[in-house]
């Protein structure tokens, strides 16, 4: 219970967070992309208070988690609810139009950033 305020407080804002780089970004953003930077963000506080890593490990880290709950996400909402929240289709090698390799170095460079934030914190 002691770090649960912690947790509680890196999910809010990495929703918020990321739900505002979306429309910022891209003038909309969808509810499960809330929850998508929820899970993002405590998992990065997780990682940097509990790991004695190299940075560029982190960075790598960082964008397999961001890749995979895209990816996760993408699956649910993008095929199987067919809510159309992103497709990736025209980007070059893209798998299933939810993940593409840009967009993996994109989020390399968010982690680290991150990162770096969260070391100060």
């Amino acid at each position: 219970m002691r770090y649960f305020f912690n947790y509680l407080f890196a999910a809010l804002l990495g929703g918020f967070g990321y739900c505002m780089i979306e429309i910022i970004c891209r003038g909309r953003t969808h509810y499960s992309m809330f929850f998508a930077g929820a899970i993002v963000l405590s998992s990065f506080y997780y990682i940097s208070r509990n790991y004695e890593i190299p940075f560029i490990v982190k960075c790598i880290i960082g964008m397999t988690i961001i890749t995979g709950i895209e990816l996760i996400f993408g699956i649910a909402f993008n095929i199987i609810l067919k809510e159309h929240v992103w497709d990736y289709s025209g980007m070059p090698l893209n798998f299933l139009g939810q993940i593409c390799l840009p967009f993996s170095a994109l989020w390399f460079i968010l982690s680290g950033i991150t990162f770096k934030v969260l070391e100060k914190v």
